[in-house]
């Protein structure tokens, strides 16, 4: 069972907002599979039959208009609510064991710790679509139609969603032994300062993430700030610096298990570990869950079982 088709000027609708969402005509026409010329034209006879203008076009940017803002708010509501129309259906048509899931997570944790597991689990559910997402954020889930959100840390207090915890895991600092060979082992985090640090740039803050530790002896949180040779915005490039011995980092345990399973990279100042952090999967409040995204849920809950270093 599936929505029929939907009529012209709502489809139209429901593409302005994907622009909005993408940044870009182009970015909206990729990630739908169509040409920036649909897109555009879609934009413009929506506008041109309701009398309105939504967009401010320039060559390289995108603005809204008063009314394209007032739509964007409407048009997103619409999209939740088109979602929750297709979960129904799916519902009353398998008992909602079979349909897509979505699912939001960090870059580097989906690659490291979900599509290594992915096609296994999607060989025995084929029932079961997988659309899966890069990004943390956790506070638009209804508009992006996010089913599943990945989140580490503390969530605090969300309004209307339910979070499960899968995993509690240590942020680690660590580096090759080779580069441990040739500059030696820091014995507290106040030593890091004579050494080559690859930083990791926080895309939400804009900064490089600090570095948290435990005094062994006192409990004391110890903060370092990093002065980072070389800095990256992605955590798996990060880990492959430290592979290929360019120095330090400070990174979650998961994102490197079979390197440091194998010891092509070592853990140092261990005993100074922090407290483990939390990682957890978030999802909307709702009364009715469908079966697929429960079945997706304990898949992903099982995932840490492995990850121990």
């Amino acid at each position: 069972m599936s929505i029929p088709p939907l009529p012209s000027g709502l489809l139209q609708l429901l593409w302005f907002v994907r622009i909005v969402e993408a940044g870009s005509f182009a970015e909206a026409a990729r990630r739908a599979g169509t040409t920036t010329s649909s897109m555009s034209k879609a934009v413009s006879r929506f506008e041109k039959a309701h009398g309105v203008r939504l967009l401010h076009r320039t060559t390289h940017s995108l603005s809204l208009t008063d009314e394209g803002d007032r739509l964007l708010v409407e048009g997103r509501r619409l999209i939740s609510e088109l979602a929750q129309a297709e979960n129904l259906l799916a519902d009353l048509g398998n008992g909602g064991a079979s349909g897509r899931v979505r699912i939001a997570a960090p870059a580097a944790f989906a690659r490291r710790c979900i599509m290594p597991e992915l096609p296994v689990f999607l060989r025995t559910h084929q029932g079961i679509q997988i659309e899966l997402q890069f990004g943390d954020d956790i506070a638009d889930l209804a508009a992006r139609g996010i089913d599943i959100a990945i989140r580490a840390g503390e969530l605090g207090g969300w309004p209307g969603y339910v979070s499960r915890e899968l995993y509690r895991f240590p942020w680690i600092a660590c580096a090759s032994p080779d580069y441990l060979q040739r500059h030696g082992i820091p014995d507290t985090p106040s030593a890091l300062s004579s050494h080559a640090l690859i930083g990791f740039r926080n895309k939400a803050t804009g900064q490089i993430d600090n570095w948290h530790f435990t005094s062994p002896a006192t409990g004391d949180d110890v903060r370092h700030i990093p002065r980072a040779e070389h800095v990256f915005d992605d955590g798996e490039m990060v880990w492959e610096m430290v592979r290929a011995g360019f120095g330090i980092c400070w990174a979650p345990s998961w994102l490197g298990l079979d390197d440091l399973r194998s010891g092509r990279v070592v853990e140092i100042l261990k005993e100074w570990r922090t407290d483990a952090s939390t990682l957890s999967a978030v999802r909307l409040q709702r009364r009715l869950t469908p079966r697929r995204t429960q079945i997706v849920m304990d898949f992903i809950a099982a995932l840490p079982s492995s990850w121990q270093v």
